[in-house]
């Protein structure tokens, strides 16, 4: 049996890795700043994080959601006075996608409604409901096309508050950066017009923050520099550090219902040994601020160099777009100077390092990248 072939590949074969480096079958290092797609958030291997994974999976890998799970309760309590929002509920899931499809089902529970405004580049998963609301016909299969959903561009407050006073809108799922669609931010003015005219539509207010959240742009959540509070907020991606975990945080507004909701592996054990070890190193080594700090550095430098068309992001979440396609910049660096670094659309390099990047290896990224866009221009 061979792989089912979703993706193209780069011939490397990483075997293992430390930090922000990773290495090859060939002991090639390679410096990260791809994290694994925004995954990887406290580094790879971290000893802490290790030592978690051992021992818990000594104890106990995994027992089913019909017991109770002190491990959880532990977990939900510590993310909410972490992440400021202790009030909220969590309910534990195995991935994004899953994360944002329970969000938008509990947002139709709620209201009973089923239409959902989203936005022009939004990427929310490639399950059911989540790729319906993701802006991408090619992944949405005519069993998700269900015509529920209507895309407005980002930003456009005129837009959003005409869809909303029609009365009939479910939710409104937003990220709190746009990682897929090109490092796009949404402005604090606009989610602020958004938070006020679902409080008057009686719609939920999803805030999607499974790449842009624990961290990763300065502050635990990206939507927390706009100073508002979402109805539902989706977990993913760093919540394990590449263990398969997300999750949903609950306001206060939602009444649990049994049979509503419900997972298998969800929460698990050994998730959620991973979890509480993740948070451990984020607040030990304060790597939110880290993210703030080494981030600001890089997109500071970034904009300096020549051959740039844009420089966007926050924190360690940075969008360089090009004029013109990345994909032989990219080989450049991936095969030449030996850097991982994601891209967007096709003229966006698209950097998302684990949050313990240092500003030493910031500047070894930039030598390197001035090195491959040199070599490009040539």
């Amino acid at each position: 049996m061979k792989l089912f072939d979703v993706y193209p590949l780069f011939n490397i074969d990483i075997v293992s890795g430390r930090g922000c480096k990773v290495y090859d079958s060939e002991g090639q290092e390679y410096l990260d700043l791809y994290g694994g797609h925004a995954v990887v958030s406290v580094g790879h291997s971290h000893p802490t994080v290790v030592k978690a994974i051992k021992s818990q999976a000594e104890k106990l890998i995994f027992y089913s959601n019909s017991v109770i799970n002190d491990l959880q309760a532990k977990f939900a309590e510590r993310l909410g006075k972490a992440c400021g929002y202790d009030d909220y509920q969590l309910f534990l899931v195995n991935s994004g996608a899953e994360a944002n499809e329970n969000a938008l089902k509990l947002a139709s529970f709620h209201t009973g409604r089923k239409r959902v405004v989203a936005f022009s580049k939004a990427f929310h998963g490639r399950t059911s409901a989540a790729v319906e609301a993701t802006d991408n016909p090619k992944i949405v299969s005519p069993l998700n096309d269900n015509g529920n959903v209507t895309f407005l561009p980002l930003n456009d407050i005129d837009a959003v508050c005409a869809e909303l006073r029609k009365g009939d809108v479910a939710a409104v799922i937003v990220e709190g950066v746009q990682g897929v669609g090109g490092i796009r931010i949404p402005s604090s003015d606009f989610l602020r017009v958004v938070r006020e005219e679902c409080d008057a539509a009686g719609t939920v207010l999803i805030l999607d923050e499974i790449q842009s959240g624990y961290g990763r742009t300065g502050r635990f959540f990206a939507h927390q520099h706009s100073d508002i509070r979402p109805d539902l907020i989706t977990v993913a991606k760093g919540i394990a550090t590449g263990f398969p975990m997300g999750g949903v945080l609950i306001s206060p507004k939602f009444t649990p219902a049994y049979g509503q909701l419900g997972t298998t592996f969800g929460g698990n054990h050994l998730a959620c040994a991973t979890a509480l070890a993740v948070l451990d190193v984020i607040e030990t080594e304060k790597l939110v601020e880290n993210a703030a700090r080494v981030g600001q550095h890089l997109i500071d430098s970034l904009k300096k160099i020549e051959g740039i068309k844009e420089v966007r992001g926050v924190g360690l979440m940075i969008g360089i777009e090009m004029d013109y396609p990345v994909k032989e910049l990219r080989n450049k660096l991936i095969y030449q100077e030996h850097v991982f670094t994601g891209a967007a659309s096709t003229d966006i390099i698209r950097l998302l390092p684990p949050l313990t990047l240092t500003m030493d290896e910031a500047d070894d990224f930039l030598c390197r990248f001035r090195r491959a866009l040199n070599q490009q221009q040539a």
